[in-house]
C-alpha cells in the first residue's frame, strides 16, 4: 500500500453491482474535489472475444470444462499487480478498454469483442480506482489484494446472482436458459477457488439478500427489486467505525454482528456516502500530507 498514492479496489462477480458502486464514488469524488483515475477488469482479459472462443474449444477438447473469465489464467494479473505497484510508488501506470458492443464501439473506435490500445493515466490524480472480478486476488503468483489501500466486496446470494446473469444475458447477448446455465455451471469451479477467496481479503462487504423467493433462479420471471431486497453490510475491522451514527442515518437499519449492518436495499448507495465519504477524505488528506 501507498500512503501517497492510494488504490480502491471493488471486486465482484459478474453482474453483482460493482458498476452502481463506481457510480456512488465518482459521485463522492465530484462532491469532494478529488481527481481519481479508473481501470475496468476487463481490460486485463488475457483474450479478446474471439480469442476467447478459441481458448474455450480447446479446453473443452483437452477435458477442461471449468475455464471461464472468472479464472485466474484467463486475466493478466500480473499486469494488473505491476499497475498496481507503480501506481502506488509513482502515481503513473496505464490501461485500456474492453469494448462490449456497437455502443463502446463508436466511443473508442474499436470494433466489439477487442481492446484499445493501452493508454498512460492523467497526471496528477489523487487515487487509483479498480472495478471488476479479480481486484483483492492473493495468491502464489499474485497478490493484489497488499497494494490496494481500501478494498470492497459486491456480491448478491448466488440465487440473486444467477437470477441477475440470466436476464441480462438473455436481454443483452440473446442467450436462452439453457446456455446462461451452461455458463454458470463452467465458471462454478472459479467462482469457488477465484472469486471467494477474494472476500476475506476486503474490508467492506456488501451482500445482497433478497426477501422475496429465490427458490429456482432459472425459472424466476422477475429480478427482485431493491425494495425486495436487504444489504448486509461487514467490516473487517470494526474499530472506529461509528454504528449509532450509521443506524440512526439510515432508516430501519440493525446490527446483525458486532462487525454487521443490515440495511434496507434501497439505501444501499446511501449507506456507500456515508460509509466511503471519510475514509476517502482520509486517504487523500494522508496522501497530500506524504
Amino acid at each position: 500500500m501507498s500512503k501517497k498514492h492510494p488504490i480502491i479496489s471493488v471486486t465482484g462477480s459478474s453482474g453483482a453491482g460493482t458498476t452502481t458502486v463506481k457510480t456512488t464514488f465518482d459521485q463522492i469524488f465530484r462532491r469532494e474535489g478529488i481527481k481519481s483515475v479508473s481501470i475496468e477488469g476487463d481490460a486485463f482479459h488475457r483474450y479478446n472475444r474471439a480469442d476467447m472462443k478459441a481458448e474455450l474449444e480447446a479446453r473443452k477438447s483437452s477435458g477442461d470444462e471449468t475455464f471461464s473469465h472468472f479464472s485466474y489464467d484467463a486475466n493478466e494479473l500480473g499486469e494488473l499487480e505491476e499497475i498496481f505497484r507503480t501506481y502506488g510508488e509513482t502515481g503513473t501506470g496505464r490501461t485500456r478498454h474492453y469494448v462490449h458492443d456497437e455502443g463502446e464501439a463508436a466511443r473508442w473506435n474499436t470494433a466489439p469483442g477487442n481492446f484499445t490500445d493501452w493508454e498512460s493515466f492523467d497526471e496528477g490524480s489523487d487515487l487509483l480506482f479498480y472495478e471488476g472480478l479479480h481486484g483483492a486476488v492473493a495468491n502464489d503468483e499474485v497478490n493484489l489484494a497488499a497494494l490496494a489501500d481500501l478494498k470492497i466486496g459486491v456480491v448478491p446470494v448466488i440465487n440473486l446472482e444467477w437470477i441477475q446473469k440470466i436476464h441480462r444475458d438473455k436481454a443483452s447477448r440473446g442467450y436462452t436458459t439453457e446456455a446462461v446455465t451452461d455458463t454458470i455451471l463452467r465458471r462454478m469451479h472459479a467462482y469457488v477457488h477465484c472469486i471467494c477467496p477474494q472476500f476475506i481479503q476486503t474490508d467492506v462487504n456488501f451482500q445482497r439478500v433478497p426477501v422475496v423467493d429465490t427458490s429456482d433462479p432459472f425459472i424466476a420471471r422477475w429480478i427482485p427489486t431493491a425494495d425486495e431486497s436487504l444489504v448486509v453490510i461487514r467490516f473487517r475491522n470494526p474499530r472506529g467505525i461509528d454504528f449509532p451514527y450509521l443506524t440512526s442515518m439510515i432508516q430501519n437499519s440493525w446490527m446483525s454482528r458486532a462487525n454487521s449492518i443490515v440495511i434496507p436495499g434501497g439505501k444501499m448507495d446511501l449507506a456507500m456516502q456515508l460509509i466511503f465519504t471519510p475514509m476517502v477524505q482520509r486517504l487523500v488528506t494522508e496522501s497530500k500530507r506524504a
